[in-house]
């Protein structure tokens, strides 16, 4: 009884931590639905798959949100027509690269610079990286779920390879009205005007009902991840976890396994890693502070509302990947 009363209390401390942010991703998501016209937001996004991923990356310098409010900001990029290494880049580094999670680093991690230093350069490194390997595939699709495709605009590439192919009848297509001319059932989506044309009041009415429709899908998500990390939590004790290891590989393991289980928001997960400062090597605290915000069971869920099965494995193969060595080489020749 008294681990259920401890599962339901976890259960409800990650939604309050969680909720907040989430609100704020919906929120950032519904503006740039509304008000921001996507031509002229994917005109201004560097193609280059570099710049992409860079800008990307930084991106959360200007949007302050945790692994919570990330999600959906991420998915209204790919929805509008942004190039995926903005996109992922900004998914992946967006929880840790911004002022707010700064600062409470800096706070936790005062007497430790290096730890400041390392988690920014870290995360900002593997989340390029990620988003380069990712733009290499050329059309995104077959990797996200089939209500993001449905929203992402038709490429003119597209559009002329429609208007040129055969005019018979083809998988994807019916016959509508009086021409007679098979017509793709996703050409409809080109026919949309642009919310940020539409006269104020439409849009008001536009951005409360994506927002509603944005928490009533994310939000139940969120639920059933934090329920799974805290009956988690609760019966797989993190004393356990940190009995896995103690060495410099097997500590970096034993840190990135409780960060994934214990799915604490980016903005306080520092002061977390800080109580085991005095037992753990600087490399196991980085793999938590870097890994964590990429990858943990409360996101993992909401990251499925844009992913299929198969990118979710790659990106957390790659990101854990990527951690492991890289706070393995701090460990090794730093700390």
């Amino acid at each position: 009884m008294n681990q259920l009363n401890s599962a339901f209390t976890l259960f409800l401390s990650l939604l309050v931590e969680a909720i907040p942010f989430l609100l704020l991703g919906v929120l950032f998501s519904s503006l740039l639905l509304v008000f921001v016209n996507e031509r002229k937001l994917i005109a201004v996004m560097p193609k280059n798959p570099i710049l992409g991923a860079l800008v990307g990356s930084l991106a959360g310098c200007l949007f302050p949100v945790c692994e919570c409010g990330n999600v959906p900001v991420a998915r209204r990029l790919l929805m509008q027509g942004a190039p995926t290494s903005v996109a992922i880049g900004f998914l992946l580094a967006a929880p840790t690269i911004n002022p707010i999670v700064f600062f409470s680093t800096r706070t936790a991690f005062r007497d430790q610079p290096e730890v400041i230093l390392f988690r920014f350069a870290i995360s900002l490194a593997i989340a390029a990286f990620i988003s380069l390997v990712f733009s290499v595939q050329r059309d995104l699709r077959p990797l996200l779920q089939p209500s993001v495709v449905w929203m992402m605009p038709i490429s003119r590439t597209e559009q002329s390879l429609a208007a040129t192919s055969s005019p018979l009848l083809q998988s994807g297509t019916f016959l509508l009205g009086v021409t007679g001319q098979p017509q793709r059932l996703d050409a409809t989506q080109i026919t949309f005007d642009s919310p940020s044309q539409k006269p104020l009041a439409d849009k008001l009415v536009l951005f409360l009902e994506n927002m509603v429709q944005e928490l009533r899908e994310l939000g139940a998500i969120l639920v059933l991840g934090s329920a799974i990390a805290a009956t988690i939590q609760v019966f797989v004790p993190r004393e356990i976890i940190l009995d896995l290891g103690q060495g410099p590989a097997t500590s970096i393991l034993a840190m990135m396994l409780l960060a994934t289980i214990v799915s604490i928001c980016s903005t306080v997960d520092s002061f977390f890693a800080l109580s085991f400062a005095s037992t753990f090597t600087t490399g196991s605290l980085l793999a938590f502070l870097v890994f964590g915000p990429m990858i943990d069971l409360k996101g993992l869920g909401l990251m499925m509302s844009i992913f299929k099965p198969r990118a979710m494995i790659y990106l957390f193969g790659l990101a854990a990947l990527l951690t492991f060595l890289t706070t393995l080489v701090i460990n090794l020749h730093v700390s």
